[in-house]
């Protein structure tokens, strides 16, 4: 499917209050065929998603490291996954080193989820991301781990406020652009 077409169906599906706010942009090289070009979401006429963007301004991460560090990330932890780890641990380490290791282990996992998200984001990948987005479901696309299938379906006009609202728990672990279209769908500004 043409790039056209997609970005058509796209914008098609694009939830009213998002209309004319939320734009996809391509980028093409057409007398360098071996370079495939960039693909970017705009909001108000400014880039949002497009990773190699210094001026973008969503945080990328370049390592695991980074992410482990950012004490903006919020990593919710459940009484029921310290009660795993105290059976895991036959009770030997103390109560207070519990919430620490569940964080740990909660964080690394969110690290490398995080960074195989982040994959670069070129013309065809997107395509084919959109293409894949525009055949799926729109629960699936919701639970999926690719960033970009998260944002398409947040901006969609299919999820309604209270989906919205029951996703807030969940949007605190996923890539900042996630929280950023998140954010921006429930205060459209």
């Amino acid at each position: 499917m043409s790039w056209s077409k997609v970005k058509q169906q796209l914008e098609s599906f694009l939830t009213p209050a998002l209309q004319g706010k939320v734009e996809y942009r391509a980028t093409s090289y057409r007398y360098v065929p071996d370079k495939a070009g960039q693909c970017y979401i705009t909001v108000d006429k400014k880039n949002i998603l497009q990773m190699n963007d210094p001026g973008c301004p969503i945080r990328w991460y370049p390592s695991d490291q980074e992410i482990k560090q950012d004490g903006s990330i919020q990593i919710p932890i459940t009484e029921a996954e310290i009660e795993a780890l105290r059976a895991e641990t036959q009770g030997k380490v103390p109560e207070e080193r519990l919430r620490v290791m569940v964080r740990g282990r909660r964080i690394n996992t969110l690290s490398k989820s995080l960074l195989a998200a982040q994959a670069t984001l070129s013309k065809s990948s997107f395509i084919v991301v959109a293409t894949t987005f525009l055949t799926t479901s729109i629960e699936d696309s919701l639970e999926s781990q690719d960033i970009l299938l998260n944002v398409l379906a947040l901006v969609d006009r299919r999820v309604g406020k209270k989906r919205l609202l029951n996703m807030a728990d969940q949007i605190k672990v996923k890539h900042p652009i996630v929280q950023y279209f998140y954010a921006l769908r429930m205060n459209p500004r």
